[in-house]
């Protein structure tokens, strides 16, 4: 996949555009994605393509700012593994204050040479979100842009999929649904950091990873988890909080990878991925309660099987519609 953020590159043989914040890549975001990939399919020449601002860089949506579920990084990974030839993220900052007519100019027009563009529905774009899907129409066809309007993806019950409400189960540890929503799970891609190497004392020696400005923080408590590191995968428990037995200066996961017993991981980056919410966070009266716990944690880890659905399970939508 080709970046072109921070660069003068323009694709050649033009582009299908599909456009959004995508901060989650949930079910929805990606039908979206898909449906452009379908499309620049059939469209000789052209390629898949994504505009997407830096989640960490947008001040402001709705009535707040936005704590990203996934690092830049981690959704560049799952774009490219939808198939995306070229991705545009630039800060919200630069855009945000442009009319409707000049957004479609510097991005559809001048940095992506689209054929074509894909969002969804309630799709809002320019100065103040003042613009939607039937004034991006408009203006795609006066510089002979194909727009197409994807419908809002629901779950069985009727509910629309949106990242505000998988943010909103991540805080209430209600972790399993998020991931069914998403797809991927919801991971953790950070280095290792130097602890105080209690867990060690413990038969239980663990990594700590401490969350980054902007990425959203889970509830606090124990997770059943997925680690992958020096190209192995293993089952394994997560901590999220701040450890109140021993004390801890700021939030962080500290997770103890079952069954591994390779070198120390300082320095490495692991990929943490939460499957089941298993406790609350709580502070034991000694080390040795604290102990006693974590192994009654891990033995019930062993048991829980990984139910994150795989991404290539995503069917593509077939209703999307041509404006």
């Amino acid at each position: 996949m080709i970046d072109l953020t921070g660069t003068n590159s323009v694709p050649d043989g033009g582009t299908v555009v599909a456009m959004g914040l995508f901060d989650g890549l949930h079910y929805g975001h990606r039908t979206v994605i898909r449906y452009a990939a379908d499309i620049a399919g059939r469209t000789p020449g052209a390629e898949p393509a994504v505009f997407t601002f830096d989640t960490a860089s947008v001040t402001s949506k709705g009535s707040g700012g936005v704590d990203y579920i996934l690092s830049r990084d981690m959704k560049f990974e799952l774009l490219e593994s939808l198939g995306v030839k070229y991705v545009y993220s630039p800060d919200f900052a630069n855009f945000k204050d442009l009319d409707g007519d000049g957004f479609v100019q510097l991005v559809l027009c001048d940095k992506f040479n689209a054929k074509c563009a894909v969002c969804g529905e309630d799709f809002r774009f320019g100065k103040g979100a003042k613009w939607g899907v039937k004034e991006l129409d408009g203006l795609c066809r006066k510089h002979g842009i194909k727009l197409y309007s994807v419908p809002k993806v629901t779950e069985n019950f009727g509910e629309r999929i949106s990242s505000t409400m998988i943010r909103g189960l991540i805080r209430e540890g209600k972790i399993e649904r998020a991931n069914l929503l998403m797809g991927s799970g919801f991971a953790l891609k950070l280095p290792v950091a130097y602890g105080r190497k209690l867990g060690r004392t413990l038969d239980f020696p663990t990594i700590n990873q401490y969350f980054p400005k902007r990425q959203i923080v889970p509830k606090y408590g124990v997770y059943a988890s997925r680690t992958e590191v020096c190209g192995g995968i293993y089952k394994s428990v997560t901590n999220i909080g701040v450890k109140p037995t021993v004390g801890s200066d700021a939030p962080l996961a500290e997770t103890y990878i079952i069954d591994y017993s390779g070198e120390e991981l300082y320095g490495e980056t692991a990929k943490v991925t939460l499957t089941a919410f298993l406790r609350p966070e709580r502070k034991f009266a000694n080390v040795d309660e604290l102990k006693a716990r974590i192994a009654a944690d891990v033995e019930k880890a062993r048991t829980i099987p990984d139910k994150i659905r795989l991404l290539c399970e995503t069917p593509p939508n077939e209703n999307a519609a041509e404006k």
